[in-house]
């Protein structure tokens, strides 16, 4: 058993096909198929099996694969720290959920990076599961997973199992957001009933693990509501927000430059569901901060100190462009 190896199974349970997986690695078919049989026979165990779907790892072959990753990740920071290029390239990788003060956070750490370097950022928006995946699977560094705190539980356990560690990053309320144009906007008390004939816009891939679908759209929306539009686009929202009459989403908190861009307000609301959400950081238990990733995090941590301050020390209109 050596390097590539471990490499060619990683790559298998990636694309769920030989064919797919030799064509990435740049290598023929049958070298591939016979590279995974001499590991098997290395180990004694079978790692992959064929289904309907395509081939997937057997439950051995999951537990061996959770080490490959953890393996090749090492390797890949060992050599990063003595490559020749390594003080001339920025590398940051982190998948989020769809919320504008994260977005801000990361505009501004862009902003103050070092553009005389080689840069490689990616961010991915996307829902819990996906951002907790992108770590365990694509060698993501960093992913701030969110969830309402009823099912704090579940994570905390997938967490564990999966060999992560969490740090706080915040917990809010849901709010109302809508256009400064609507009617509801100029009103100093809403209540639930003010929203009936809306239309509710929402991210249409809630995710918690271990629940039916069904349980957590009943979790994450209100049963009463008779016109809803489910969004996986952060741009789209806000564009639909802006243009569309009528509309709302309950969101997390958002900075008062973002509200007056796109013509927005922040509102409380009597009588909805109450939904704390907690969002946390997220990373392999081995993993250690880069200098570029603890930019990030006290950028991170800026934003929301500040949006703290608005939504605990003023009242509801600080949030609303005037």
């Amino acid at each position: 058993m050596n390097i590539a190896h471990l490499k060619y199974a990683v790559e298998v349970e990636k694309t769920a096909s030989i064919t797919k997986a030799a064509e990435n690695l740049y290598m023929g078919q049958p070298n591939l198929s016979r590279g995974i049989k001499d590991l098997e026979e290395t180990l004694g165990v079978k790692i992959f099996k064929r289904t309907s779907k395509g081939i997937v790892p057997t439950p051995q072959g999951e537990e061996f694969l959770v080490y490959a990753k953890s393996i090749l990740a090492q390797i890949e920071e060992v050599e990063a720290l003595y490559r020749p290029e390594k003080n001339n390239k920025l590398k940051f990788s982190i998948s989020v959920p769809r919320a504008s003060y994260i977005v801000d956070a990361f505009t501004k750490f862009v902003r103050e990076a070092d553009m005389t370097k080689e840069i490689e950022f990616t961010f991915k928006e996307t829902n819990a599961m996906r951002a907790i995946r992108n770590i365990a699977q694509e060698n993501y560094g960093l992913g701030i997973v969110r969830f309402q705190t009823v099912f704090e539980r579940f994570f905390d356990n997938m967490l564990r199992d999966k060999g992560m560690k969490s740090e706080f990053v915040w917990e809010f309320e849901y709010r109302l957001l809508l256009s400064e144009k609507d009617p509801l906007a100029a009103k100093d008390d809403l209540c639930i009933e003010d929203l009936s004939g809306y239309i509710e816009l929402c991210h249409g891939d809630p995710f918690v693990p271990s629940l039916p679908m069904s349980d957590i759209k009943k979790a994450e929306m209100a049963d009463d509501v008779t016109k809803r539009i489910y969004l996986y686009s952060r741009g789209s929202q806000m564009d639909l927000l802006s243009t569309v009459p009528n509309t709302y989403m309950w969101v997390s908190p958002i900075a008062p430059e973002q509200l007056k861009r796109y013509g927005l307000v922040l509102r409380q609301c009597r009588g909805s569901k109450r939904r704390i959400y907690r969002d946390i950081l997220v990373s392999k238990k081995e993993y250690k901060y880069t200098a570029v990733d603890k930019a990030f995090i006290e950028k991170l941590h800026a934003v929301r100190d500040q949006l703290e301050a608005l939504y605990h020390g003023a009242a509801e209109p600080s949030y609303i462009a005037q």
